[in-house]
């Protein structure tokens, strides 16, 4: 996806610099790691920031190889949507010990470091993508929804090139055709719900288009006026996330959410998860910021 800095409103041009699409994969990239006893935390860390899979799988049970190369299939079709990590059982029982694996092979998801049983035994490949799918929704809902960075295995060739499937919405949002670029990447997440790079170029075209025509006195007046009127907060954190203000924009939807109820309320939290989305999981005020807004749920 291309990048833009700026783009006229009434009220003067806005600075969008901070939004940075994510890099095209290197060629070879894949989405799965192996782990093990020094690692494995490390990974699970990752988990505050998108969904992870764990396989707990070992050499003994061949009959699981099928599973373990659908697995690795279905990781590097969802483009980072989550992330495969591999546990040999053998090579690392403190890990199976720890996690009470009687058996392998065995699947569990985690989501902001807490696991989620997935299944045991083998599954055929569709089976297991409608369970990681619904575990990528729970990340999503739980804004823990971020892209996972794919790993360049030894040996794999490094250089980088354009996706195809992002060509309609490229060529949409260089000619500054926002709503378009929405469409087409609509059209990507039809065909796979999973695909973190089109949800976050969905959301970033989005937010393009909440932007057009915005008065940003106007904004500003109204959001100041009333700290519950959440139409006007969420224009006001749209404004200040494109001029790259992310911790106040993020402070404001998080207050928003304290002080509403009801479906107000949900529409403050669904446009903070959105706006975490537009500008990265791994950016630090969007860690911090969730955090918050966990507190102010519950």
């Amino acid at each position: 996806m291309v990048g833009m800095t700026s783009v006229p409103f009434r009220g003067g041009a806005i600075d969008l610099s901070a939004l940075k699409p994510a890099p095209p994969a290197p060629a070879g990239a894949v989405w799965w790691v192996e782990a093990d006893d020094r690692t494995f935390e490390s990974h699970l860390a990752l988990s505050m920031q998108h969904p992870l899979v764990v396989e707990f799988w070992s050499p003994r049970a061949p009959n699981a190889a099928r599973m373990s190369a659908d697995l690795k299939e279905l990781a590097n079709e969802a483009a980072g949507a989550f992330l495969l990590v591999r546990v040999n059982v053998d090579e690392a029982p403190a890990i199976a010990q720890a996690l009470q694996v009687s058996a392998v092979p065995m699947v569990v998801g985690v989501v902001g470091g807490q696991l989620a049983p997935m299944f045991q035994g083998t599954t055929d490949k569709a089976q297991a993508k409608a369970v990681i799918d619904q575990l990528v929704m729970l990340a999503n809902s739980n804004g823990m929804g971020g892209r996972a960075q794919p790993v360049v295995p030894e040996g794999a060739e490094a250089a980088a090139g354009p996706d195809p499937r992002f060509e309609a919405a490229d060529a949409a949002l260089e000619q500054g055709d926002f709503a378009g670029a929405v469409a087409e990447f609509e059209k990507l997440l039809a065909a796979n719900p999973a695909d973190a790079e089109a949800s976050a170029g969905k959301a970033q075209a989005s937010l393009m288009v909440r932007l057009q025509g915005l008065d940003a006195a106007a904004t500003q007046a109204a959001a100041a006026a009333d700290p519950a009127d959440v139409d006007a907060q969420l224009a006001m954190a749209d404004l200040e996330v494109a001029n790259g203000r992310l911790e106040p924009a993020f402070a404001r939807l998080v207050e928003a959410v304290r002080l509403t109820s009801g479906p107000e309320r949900e529409k403050a939290r669904t446009r903070l998860l959105e706006l975490f989305e537009t500008v990265g999981a791994a950016e630090p005020a969007v860690l911090s910021a969730r955090r918050d807004l966990m507190s102010a749920l519950f």
